[in-house]
């Protein structure tokens, strides 16, 4: 088996949060979804669990971060940088904000933003023969 990857999130409005991924194109999980999480679709190896804060408080005694902070970058990569521009901009029309501005270095392109839980996401486009000969030494 793969190994899986589920990042969680607490969010201040469920429904808001949950149609907010949805308008990415990112499919629901019923089976893993209830009144106080949504389970999300990302890959077949990574999901995104959106928790009330209720429910998140019931795994951690930390205080849960405002929305004005940042603990973690949340990056995955894209196929193509076309698909790069489409998550990011569908993610600004769905309520979201772009938070920094793009970058493009020729061989990896990056745009990110914030959901509207202030939760960061970069989504990247490396080119897969770059990708392939890896970070080089001076």
């Amino acid at each position: 088996m793969s190994t899986m990857v589920f990042i969680n999130l607490p969010v201040s409005d469920l429904a808001r949060a949950t149609a907010f991924y949805q308008a990415l194109g990112y499919p629901l999980n019923p089976v893993f979804s209830d009144d106080t999480a949504s389970s999300i679709v990302i890959s077949d190896t990574v999901y995104v669990m959106l928790l009330t804060h209720a429910k998140f408080t019931e795994f951690t005694d930390k205080t849960i971060a405002a929305p004005d902070t940042i603990e973690v970058i949340n990056s995955l990569t894209a196929e193509t940088k076309e698909e790069v521009h489409r998550i990011v901009d569908a993610a600004v029309e769905a309520g979201g904000a772009e938070d920094r501005p793009e970058m493009d270095l020729g061989f990896m392109f990056q745009r990110s933003f914030t959901d509207p839980d202030g939760h960061r996401w970069e989504y990247v486009w490396m080119d897969p023969a770059a990708a392939e000969d890896g970070p080089q030494a001076d």
